[in-house]
């Protein structure tokens, strides 16, 4: 799972160059160098648990949507609260909100450690991500407030930038040494002592900053996204254990759309919104927030799922999985400076929907998944898809800054972030609810032809098809442990084959996704007058 350095450009910035006191000298030096650190712990969460998985789902005899939540606990509050939080420490005090962050943040990651079960883990995951959504929105306007000269503001940005697309590229190789070593408790663990060494710097570094002009935060609309978008991710992940027609899905389903359009509906008459929907109607900005969204629902998403497989399937440890992604994270560390440089020379129209379409293509080069191959086999469609991702987060930055007027530019650019993250919980819900049922399916009718397991009792068998959806892979022996030795290389082979069947689902899914998504975003480019 990547996310490239520009990233940094689009928390949401929109008073970030108005303080009440502009840092300078060794001030300056240490409020950069306390949010790179900050920024670097909060980009490594989003990529270092991926190699943890397959252990949490171990301890915890974890389902498939355990292990999204995982994910989605965290990724969700930065996705709906990102602008609300940048908002609310322009007004309280950017330093002030800092400081609760920070001090959330390592708290929330002590107690996922100490977690005894999913349930816990998840609503920690949570307390984290909040506390992360509170660094992120005050960490770019700490940088402008301690760099008043717009020269050195530039530098410090594209430090911060480089720093957040190393710890996302070092997230699975930490995660997998880490977790080979200590345990998966300790990816959650190393936050403490560098969030109580922050906290303590940061109180005597920083100082105190904010906006007096400031916009009062728009709190029913925050509420009314954040449930709606819960809502809505909720029912993708326990859509296949409730039922797709059952009355609590289709319940919750309406209750998700219904909060939604109140949002848009509030949006359109609050005097202060919290995103204007005005923007709406420009048809570059529509095609940049589908592109964000669609590149974290198809790449960063299928990510997650892809080092489930390395792991359970494959065989590989946590360490080994990491690597083999990391041409993936490489490529696209290559290509977001490069498409950066390049953007006013190469035209959007053509940018977006090209890198759009490299990572659907590369995902689609990774469809055709057999039993028998090895990690090898992914290697050229995820190199491709990598490079694809860091052009389209660079150019997505760059457009979303020149697609708003002055005044809403951190809001134009907060909500391209937002919209990436929504697309990153989305894609992990609704691939995740693709793999379980591809993979049930196809472990019944496996089950079925194999006249050593055609006659199983209902309750291991149904154990065992819930435990081929889950993702276990080969760990699914440990859930049939009373079967005679004879019939393990006959689950072996069934489990492999099952395994290759569900993640070739899910990368054919999330490559027609983009695909079509970069058809979309190439037609309203070329209807947004400015871009043709």
């Amino acid at each position: 799972m990547i996310t490239t350095g520009n990233d940094a450009f689009e928390t949401d910035s929109r008073t970030a160059t108005a303080s009440d006191g502009p840092h300078t000298g060794t001030n300056a030096l240490g409020t950069i160098t306390l949010v790179c650190v900050a920024l670097f712990m909060l980009m490594l969460d989003m990529t270092i648990v991926a190699t943890a998985l397959p252990d949490i789902q171990a301890t915890f005899a974890g389902s498939l949507s355990d292990l999204q939540w995982v994910i989605d606990a965290y990724t969700l509050p930065i996705a709906s609260l990102l602008l609300t939080a940048a908002t609310f420490g322009d007004r309280v005090g950017r330093r002030r909100l800092f400081l609760v962050g920070m001090t959330v943040f390592s708290a929330a990651s002590l107690a996922c450690a100490l977690s005894q079960d999913m349930l816990s883990l998840n609503i920690f995951r949570a307390v984290q991500g909040a506390g992360a959504v509170m660094l992120f929105g005050v960490a770019l306007p700490l940088v402008a407030a301690a760099t008043p000269d717009p020269a050195a503001r530039s530098r410090a940005i594209g430090v911060v930038g480089a720093v957040m697309a190393t710890a996302s590229v070092m997230g699975p190789l930490v995660g997998g040494a880490l977790v080979e070593s200590l345990g998966w408790q300790s990816i959650f663990v190393i936050n403490v002592p560098i969030g109580i060494v922050a906290v303590a710097i940061a109180a005597r570094v920083i100082g105190e900053s904010r906006d007096e002009k400031a916009e009062q935060p728009d709190w029913p609309g925050t509420a009314l996204l954040t449930t709606g978008l819960f809502a809505g991710v909720l029912v993708l992940v326990q859509g296949n254990d409730w039922g797709w027609t059952s009355v609590r899905t289709l319940g919750l389903a309406a209750m998700a759309l219904a909060l939604l359009v109140g949002f848009a509906v509030w949006e359109s008459m609050c005097p202060q919104p919290l995103l204007d929907l005005r923007l709406l109607l420009r048809p570059a900005y529509t095609a940049l927030l589908l592109a964000a969204a669609a590149s974290g629902a198809g790449l960063i998403a299928v990510s997650t799922f892809l080092a489930l497989y390395f792991m359970n399937t494959l065989g590989y440890s946590p360490l080994e999985a990491g690597l083999r992604v990391l041409p993936m994270s490489a490529a696209g560390l290559l290509a977001a400076p490069v498409a950066a440089v390049t953007y006013s020379s190469v035209r959007m129209r053509w940018s977006m929907p090209l890198g759009l379409a490299a990572i659907g293509i590369g995902l689609w080069l990774c469809t055709g998944v057999e039993a028998q191959d090895d990690w090898l086999h992914f290697v050229p469609g995820m190199t491709l898809a990598g490079l694809g991702l860091g052009a389209v987060t660079a150019v997505a930055a760059q457009g979303s800054l020149e697609s708003a007027e002055s005044r809403r530019t951190g809001m134009a650019t907060g909500a391209v972030n937002s919209a990436r993250q929504i697309g990153i919980a989305i894609g992990i819900a609704a691939l995740g609810a693709l793999l379980h049922n591809r993979s049930a399916i196809r472990a019944e009718e496996l089950l079925a032809q194999q006249p050593l397991t055609r006659n199983m009792s209902a309750g291991p068998a149904a154990e065992l098809v819930d435990a081929l959806g889950s993702g276990a892979g080969l760990r699914v022996l440990d859930f049939v442990p009373d079967q005679p030795s004879f019939v393990t290389p006959m689950l072996t082979k069934i489990a492999t084959a099952v395994s290759a069947y569900g993640i070739d689902s899910v990368l054919a899914a999330a490559a027609a996704g983009t695909l079509v998504t970069a058809a979309l975003v190439a037609v309203l480019l070329q209807l947004d007058r400015r871009y043709r």
